[in-house]
């Protein structure tokens, strides 16, 4: 397994797998606690392994948490996702760079995004399972939203969207979002 590190963000790592593959089928590592230490990441701050499965077209972001952030480890499982990460890390050298990635079961390779870095990604198959591995649990009152048609971020969604949640349809934009967390 190798780590690279994502120039677009601050902090962000790729950590792409060596795939075995024979007559079988394939085999490959997903997860290397002395690769994830190697860059500075403690692999026991992970308590949470959570799975989503999206058909076609859904797109599912942009999350972020509120108060300490979350930091996670994104992998699609199955199939392909566009994934994309905002830095809204006011300190940051990358604050407020958009960056995207296409991820899929064919590489299992893994997105490290950084407490404080909004998420989303839209499904470019169906099914396509993404994989998430998350160092806080989950605090429903923490959850915070950006509408991913923002025309700020102006990501280009590769598909039309076929499905977003009430939540992500109704998310307030990137400025109202930074606003009130500055008031």
């Amino acid at each position: 397994m190798r780590a690279t590190e994502v120039p677009a963000i601050a902090g962000a790592f790729l950590f792409e797998p060596t795939p075995h593959a024979d007559e079988r089928g394939s085999f490959c590592r997903t997860f290397d606690a002395e690769v994830v230490r190697s860059v500075g990441i403690a692999p026991d701050a992970f308590v949470q392994d959570s799975l989503s499965r999206s058909a076609r077209g859904v797109l599912r972001g942009l999350h972020l948490r509120s108060g300490a952030g979350e930091a996670k480890l994104v992998r699609c499982s199955y199939g392909r996702i566009f994934d994309v990460v905002v830095d809204l890390r006011p300190g940051s050298p990358t604050y407020r760079t958009v960056a995207t990635f296409e991820l899929s079961g064919e590489t299992q390779t893994t997105l490290y995004v950084p407490a404080g870095c909004a998420h989303g990604f839209q499904a470019l198959t169906g099914p396509a399972d993404v994989s998430y591995r998350i160092d806080r649990p989950h605090d429903p009152a923490e959850d915070v939203t950006i509408a991913f048609d923002d025309p700020e971020l102006a990501v280009e969604w590769p598909l039309p969207v076929a499905s977003v949640s009430r939540r992500d349809r109704e998310a307030p934009s990137l400025a109202e979002v930074l606003q009130s967390r500055e008031g």
